[in-house]
């Protein structure tokens, strides 16, 4: 999906509860090329007590209703008529870690209804949920946490145009950032957003946080971690006239894209090596689709995309509970010598736990031949 393209849903009408969406395809594919480059690890100090928050609503109701969705898809199945709706519950967890100060900071909101305009009529049900990792101080990640969701519901073109009120919100926030007399405009901060309309879910990424999708036990990364020496990032940055030392944007920054940082951004509306536009990865949700990861680089510094979504797999079974599983997460990132601050968000979209995955046996027989026999019994009888 290029820059500017936005045509992820256009919401038109509830039909006994559940959500009917039209969608359209892109035009432009999004470049995903993704080097990820871990920081060195070092032992952990004294840790601050964890921040953590479960919360879970409803968002549909009924189970003979039918959703349609056309399109077409990039990690999920899109062109099927389905009555699968889901619910979402959430939990978090956040720690400072060996550092001596935080500067992350997130957002969960499960039922979407209670930030929207009472006086307006909307035709859909939703989520909205965060994680915005500072740096430079905590100034850019609390004012993100604080109104990026305001602006996208604010946003002209929301509900219809949801992709482009993404983007016009992340640009607000950058610009308020260097506006805003009371912030420190050398503070900066990444942002990871997943806006979820229905069965619709549209990941917006700036900076080095990440989104996981649990599939069925697999892990699909929804998001590329903007790194300066991330290649499609490296060739951005070089041809707008940016250098990299040592794995940094000019020798200062180790992301590509942030909200913020203003003393190394040029005049507004610029384009300049540090970006503040999100990339943006759409998915339509299916029975498949058990929970997503949200987690700042402290967290993906130390662990796999795919052990976190192991991880997650085994504690949704044992007990079904979003936020044990995000301090599990944190715990084994504080285990493995994360030099971060720590902040996971797990959101399950069934209020049931993961199914055990059978592996389907197989049907042909195995035999051995009475020759076969005789040579392994004289095999074991010399033993």
């Amino acid at each position: 999906m290029g820059p500017g393209t936005d045509v992820w849903p256009q919401c038109n009408s509830l039909e006994n509860g559940y959500l009917k969406e039209c969608m359209e395809d892109d035009d432009e594919p999004e470049d995903s090329d993704n080097v990820n480059q871990p920081k060195a690890a070092k032992p952990p100090r004294n840790y601050q007590p964890m921040r953590h928050c479960i919360s879970q609503a409803m968002l549909a109701g009924g189970s003979d209703s039918r959703s349609t969705n056309e399109g077409s898809g990039v990690k999920s199945p899109q062109n099927e008529r389905c009555a699968y709706v889901p619910i979402f519950r959430s939990g978090s967890c956040s720690e400072m870690g060996p550092k001596p100060y935080m500067e992350d900071e997130y957002i969960c909101v499960d039922d979407l209804r209670e930030h929207l305009d009472a006086q307006r009529d909307y035709p859909f049900l939703g989520a909205f949920y965060g994680v915005f990792d500072g740096h430079g101080g905590i100034d850019a990640a609390s004012f993100t946490k604080r109104n990026i969701l305001e602006f996208i519901l604010e946003d002209s073109s929301f509900p219809k145009g949801v992709k482009k009120a993404v983007k016009n919100a992340f640009a607000k926030v950058d610009h308020a950032l260097a506006d805003t007399r009371s912030l420190d405009n050398s503070s900066g901060t990444t942002a990871l957003t997943a806006l979820i309309l229905g069965r619709n879910m549209l990941i917006a990424n700036a900076g080095d946080s990440r989104a996981v999708l649990g599939k069925r036990g697999r892990a699909i990364e929804l998001s590329t971690d903007h790194k300066p020496s991330c290649t499609s990032e490296k060739m951005r940055i070089e041809k707008l006239g940016g250098v990299i030392y040592d794995g940094y944007l000019n020798g200062q920054l180790s992301v590509a894209r942030a909200l913020g940082d203003w003393h190394m951004k040029g005049p507004k509306g610029s384009d300049g090596p540090l970006s503040a536009e999100p990339e943006l990865e759409e998915v339509t949700l299916c029975e498949e689709d058990e929970f997503l990861i949200i987690g700042c680089d402290g967290l993906w510094d130390v662990m796999s995309s795919q052990y976190a979504v192991t991880i997650v797999r085994k504690e949704l079974m044992l007990h079904n509970d979003p936020e044990k599983c995000s301090r599990q997460l944190v715990m084994e990132a504080s285990k493995r010598n994360s030099c971060d601050n720590l902040t996971a968000v797990v959101i399950c979209f069934s209020s049931d736990p993961p199914p055990k995955i059978e592996i389907p046996k197989m049907n042909r027989r195995r035999s051995i031949s009475v020759e076969g026999l005789d040579v392994l019994k004289g095999v074991l009888g010399d033993v």
